[in-house]
């Protein structure tokens, strides 16, 4: 696997490093050392798969408060995402600040998540489906969100939302 640090403090893409044969390939997806060595978190308790029917289904922006925060290793598994995270950590320098990645199927890239981020995603194709890997359970008197339209952090979303969650349109404006 390769690691490629984003623009976002501790956050990072995941490259697979196929061996290809003319059966066609093998790749790891995850190494529990591999993650320690660059100092990632390698704890990992829940995985979890979203199907999403639509293109243009929103589906954040999400975390976990203090003390079940959680890192998220984030895959598309079929079809394709725009997959965003935003860091809400008020000590580090990319405070507020966001990205988009564009995960499919076939570029078989993974987002690294670090605690303390908000994560969503928008579907680019019918039928997706997401495949995350967790460090903490599901907790839901922890869970927390912001708005995926908030001026606060201006993300620019690649489709008109055409599906969405009643409890997603209903996050806060972010008053950090």
């Amino acid at each position: 696997m390769r690691f490629i640090p984003t623009e976002l403090k501790d956050a990072h893409i995941i490259e697979l490093e196929p061996r290809e044969d003319n059966r066609g390939f093998f790749a790891r997806v995850w190494a529990k050392d591999e993650f320690a060595e660059h100092g990632l978190v390698d704890r990992v308790v829940q995985m979890n798969l979203s199907y999403n029917r639509l293109a243009g289904t929103l589906r954040g922006m999400h975390f976990q408060h203090a003390p079940y925060a959680e890192t998220k290793l984030v895959r598309c598994i079929r079809g394709a995402i725009y997959d965003v995270i935003i860091d809400l950590r008020p000590d580090s320098p990319t405070y507020k600040r966001w990205i988009g990645v564009t995960l499919t199927a076939a570029n078989r890239l993974a987002l690294y998540v670090p605690e303390g981020f908000a994560h969503g995603f928008q579907t680019l194709e019918d039928d997706t489906e997401v495949f995350y890997q967790v460090s903490q359970y599901y907790t839901p008197s922890a869970e927390g969100g912001v708005r995926y339209d908030d001026p606060a952090f201006g993300i620019e979303w690649p489709l008109p939302v055409t599906e969405m969650s009643e409890k997603d349109k209903r996050w806060p404006l972010f008053n950090g």
